[in-house]
């Protein structure tokens, strides 16, 4: 598959959406790397199940320095896995749904881990319970018939994932107060959940 292929073929799975800046820039990198993971002949549901692995060796190995390689790796798992199935035709309903479930999972896992670091528990709970409810809003209005992905907010998954990497850098650096920054994620979450209510509120009046 060529990438302008690849490229058409991952806006059509996402309702049309353009492909421009940082993410044009991830897809090509993504589209890379996937390559050649199928020249390798890895499977695209091993990988995204090698996410939730990195995922839970980040939960238990949370307090050592070298810790967020494995945020690393799991993001990238998550991101890579989809093009993968897109390169090799094999792209499954059943894929799909492995991916979001372990996505939700790994998300935990990077929760706890911040809680086992000393981040404060009702702050932790309030982020996954809106990070949560915003997923299943865009998963439920898919079910509704919406189509077109919608808006982007303020806290999609990448951004999720770099505030639980900068909390784990500052927590190694042994900066403190860094609870603010888990208050600015949380205000983050909030503003996507208001964000993309009213969204989906004009969508389906």
């Amino acid at each position: 598959m060529r990438k302008n292929d690849f490229l058409n073929h991952w806006s059509r799975l996402h309702g049309n959406a353009q492909i421009s800046g940082v993410v044009k820039a991830w897809l090509s990198i993504s589209f890379i790397m996937a390559r050649v993971l199928c020249k390798l002949k890895i499977s695209a549901n091993l990988l995204t199940i090698s996410g939730l692995l990195f995922a839970a060796l980040l939960y238990l190995f949370g307090k050592e320095v070298w810790s967020p390689i494995f945020l690393v790796l799991s993001l990238m798992a998550d991101g890579i896995d989809g093009s993968m199935a897109i390169i090799s035709g094999k792209a499954s309903k059943f894929g799909s749904l492995l991916d979001s479930v372990v996505d939700r999972i790994s998300e935990v896992l990077w929760v706890l881990v911040l809680y086992k670091i000393g981040i404060d528990q009702e702050v932790l709970l309030l982020i996954i319970i809106t990070a949560f409810i915003q997923e299943y809003l865009r998963s439920r209005s898919g079910g509704l018939g919406l189509t077109d992905i919608g808006i982007v907010t303020i806290a999609e998954r990448p951004v999720r994932a770099s505030f639980v990497f900068i909390i784990l850098i500052f927590f190694h650096l042994n900066f403190t107060n860094i609870i603010f920054v888990a208050y600015l994620w949380m205000i983050f979450q909030i503003v996507s959940i208001i964000t993309i209510t009213k969204y989906l509120r004009s969508k389906f009046r």
